[in-house]
């Protein structure tokens, strides 16, 4: 993995779930790596189990933020260049999700997600492109499968995620003169924190349409997108299962639509 040896990466939503595996996958790789979140606890655990992967000469360092503040975005992003540099790989991982009925999701519940979803990747990459755009690197945000497939029970998630995928790829041909390579992660369902209290929330519909996916692990995630991050790939799509969803949502839309309604239908038909 000589790609990442002694590059510098800032991961945002470091301290847990796929953020903090892709910081350990590339503090392994060799790469000096700065973590964002906002619970320090968290933050200086997570610091704890990348430094426990990585070579002693490397770079760990972990930065309390509230990313969906762009003011305290400036101040803290500011700070970890100043420490850490410039660095080449930004990875946006910051989320949330609360699925439910659309009739169930108040204005709270929505203009969290909007915040931290959209705001949060906003604010860094307005942060950090005037510095990355002076010697180049990679950004990579991080949607979903609901970022190209909209989803029962996840009207506020999928709006955040589909935009994320138009956000980079407008950015995209911007900053590729600069020699800034922008990347979309759209992991399938993972076994994290996050993915567990969603669980809390979903409805039967909902449940039904993913029963039969497989739960991947954010060390794979993490794998797949170090290896595709050395790629011109504009989607990654870690594992079979969303590589296949992309391909039948593009060319077999109609495929995908009678799938998941059958899968609605079936549920709704029971409540009745």
């Amino acid at each position: 993995m000589g790609f990442y040896q002694n590059k510098t990466a800032f991961v945002t939503g470091g301290s847990t779930g796929i953020g903090l595996a892709v910081a350990q996958a590339l503090a392994k790789a060799g790469c000096h790596v700065a973590i964002f979140a906002r619970t320090v606890s968290k933050l200086e655990t997570a610091a704890t189990e990348i430094k426990a992967v990585s070579p002693a000469a490397l770079r760990i360092n972990a930065y309390s933020v509230d990313t969906s503040d762009n003011k305290d975005v400036d101040r803290i992003f500011e700070a970890a260049v100043q420490e850490m540099g410039v660095p080449d790989i930004l990875i946006n991982c910051v989320g949330v999700a609360q699925p439910d009925y659309f009739e169930n999701i108040t204005f709270e519940i929505f203009d969290k997600t909007i915040k931290t979803n959209l705001y949060s990747t906003w604010n860094v990459v307005y942060k950090m492109v005037p510095h990355m755009k002076q010697k180049g690197g990679i950004i990579v945000n991080t949607s979903s499968i609901a970022g190209f497939l909209g989803v029962f029970g996840y009207a506020d998630y999928c709006m955040t995620k589909f935009g994320i995928i138009g956000f980079s790829e407008a950015l995209r041909s911007e900053l590729k003169r600069y020699g800034l390579k922008v990347q979309v992660l759209c992991p399938p369902d993972t076994d994290t924190p996050g993915f567990e209290a969603e669980n809390k929330n979903k409805p039967a519909e909902t449940k039904a349409i993913g029963g039969k996916a497989k739960l991947l692990q954010p060390s794979f995630i993490a794998d797949s997108l170090l290896k595709d991050m050395q790629k011109n790939t504009f989607l990654i799509l870690p594992g079979f299962d969303g590589k296949l969803t992309r391909f039948m949502k593009r060319f077999f839309p109609w495929v995908i639509d009678w799938i998941m309604h059958s899968s609605i239908q079936k549920v709704q038909n029971e409540k009745a």
